[in-house]
């Protein structure tokens, strides 16, 4: 799913005319302490750089331990961080602009155990205090 959200970031930055540090917070979910490294990577590799906004959903949620493999539904985990923490700093102007880029594998009973690729998805919304 890293892969997917760096393209959806990158496209989004692109289209909008906008730097990651416009962002106050890029939010992804769920990838996991494991992807939220490698979606860091891919978009510095495209010269781009989120270190220092980038928080993945999955990792506010569960403990950070890689041999867990912290998983939820990267839409269930963005909706839940979202609503339940995030709204709440955008009403009170703890943050101004939020960019959510939630995650997700298109899984096929079928496909997986024919051990095909899993396609993975991600759309974002930008969120702006005005």
């Amino acid at each position: 799913m890293s892969p997917a959200a760096c393209d959806t970031i990158l496209n989004h930055l692109r289209d909008m005319g906008r730097k990651a540090s416009d962002y106050d917070l890029i939010l992804t979910g769920d990838l996991g302490a494991l992807g939220s490294r490698i979606v860091k990577d891919l978009v510095w590799e495209k010269g781009v750089d989120i270190q220092g906004n980038h928080v993945d959903c999955g990792e506010i949620i569960y403990k950070v331990i890689e041999d867990e493999f912290q998983g939820g539904s990267g839409a269930g985990c963005s909706a839940v961080v979202f609503n339940s923490y995030i709204f709440d700093k955008l009403k009170r102007k703890e943050l101004n602009r939020v960019l959510l880029a939630a995650t997700g594998a298109l899984l096929s009973t079928v496909s997986s155990g024919q051990g095909e690729s899993i396609p993975c998805i991600c759309h974002a919304v930008s969120i702006e205090n005005v």
